[in-house]
């Protein structure tokens, strides 16, 4: 977390209750409000969105949440809390008192409502990605966080605001897609997912709808996609093991089963890295990369850095998961990877 600029990975721990204090400050002087969240949103942008979006309601606040693209909300995001403040791009407002941005490292994951930046009087990033490069007046950012609704928690606590059933079921919608049902719990995830249960949220139920509930037509799209998995044991000295999913494949389902496709390659036990390679609809020379990665042991700390990777195709992310942008042919952008694995 930091004020200006970057923010350090040292250091991190004892700024934070002064880039607190100044979260609090923006958030208490806002006359109106935007929260934007990340291009093919997911239940930690979106739930922390909405969170702070009916915390800022109760006091209130006016206040408009959105994201540029798709042009509709994934369904298992539909039942989130506070879901009437979420607005279509065109009704976000041009100018506005305090721009808040969630679970986006970078202005580019905003797509076309970066543009709504300058026209705010302020701006508050709130993230866990390292790979942020800090572009609010203030920069609430701390890779060590299990999911950016983690930060909001502690933002609405350093704010006085009380944590309710509303708002803990969008706080743990964040918590529980981006610890992978606490696969990837990190110190402190288990006791805020305690506190926010303790509140009477459903949390099997919020699980369900989240991560283990897809239409049929899952299923058949699921099965041409696996059926163009390769492995290439070579690479980066640990595998990757890659798949294609055909914009030709995707046209029965939506964006959030073609997401999920990533959590079913990464399962291979051949190959420490995994990709997925989406073709982007009506552009069929623009990719959308998934990268997944983990160590070959419990505590051997020797899984490739993906998000490095990533950053070198313009993307970025996290240690193990990250993702970029890319154009050519199938084969071009998959020999491309490959080569920067090396």
């Amino acid at each position: 977390m930091n004020g200006q600029g970057p923010a350090p990975v040292a250091g991190v721990a004892a700024r934070c209750a002064t880039v607190l204090d100044a979260a609090v400050a923006v958030l208490a002087a806002a006359r109106s409000v935007t929260v934007l969240c990340h291009v093919q949103p997911d239940a930690d942008t979106i739930g922390s969105g909405l969170a702070l979006a009916l915390a800022l309601d109760r006091r209130g606040v006016p206040v408009t949440v959105s994201f540029a693209e798709p042009a509709e909300l994934p369904a298992s995001l539909r039942s989130l809390p506070g879901i009437e403040h979420l607005v279509p791009p065109a009704e976000v407002p041009g100018e506005v008192d305090l721009l808040i941005v969630v679970d986006c490292g970078a202005r580019s994951r905003l797509g076309a409502l970066a543009d709504r930046l300058p026209g705010a009087s302020s701006t508050l990033v709130i993230d866990h990605h390292r790979a942020n490069e800090g572009f609010g007046t203030v920069d609430l950012i701390d890779e060590t966080a299990a999911s950016t609704t983690e930060l909001v928690t502690r933002l609405l606590d350093a704010w006085g605001v009380p944590i309710d059933a509303e708002i803990a079921h969008c706080l743990f919608a964040g918590l529980v897609t981006d610890t992978g049902s606490f696969r990837w719990a990190r110190p402190g995830s288990h006791g805020l997912a305690e506190r926010l249960l303790a509140t009477g949220i459903d949390g099997t139920e919020i699980t369900r709808v989240l991560l283990d509930t897809h239409p049929f037509s899952w299923l058949p799209m699921l099965s041409k996609v696996l059926a163009s998995a390769v492995v290439v044991p070579s690479a980066a000295g640990v595998g990757l093991v890659y798949a294609l999913v055909r914009a030709a494949d995707t046209h029965e389902v939506g964006p959030e089963e073609v997401e999920s496709v990533i959590d079913v390659v990464r399962t291979t036990s051949e190959a420490g890295i995994a990709a997925v390679f989406k073709e982007s609809r009506g552009q069929n020379d623009r990719w959308t990369v998934s990268l997944r990665s983990r160590d070959s042991a419990p505590g051997t700390s020797d899984g490739v850095d993906v998000a490095a990777v990533a950053s070198a195709f313009g993307g970025g992310g996290h240690r193990f998961a990250a993702g970029y942008t890319t154009y050519g042919s199938a084969g071009d952008v998959v020999r491309a990877l490959i080569a920067a694995l090396g």
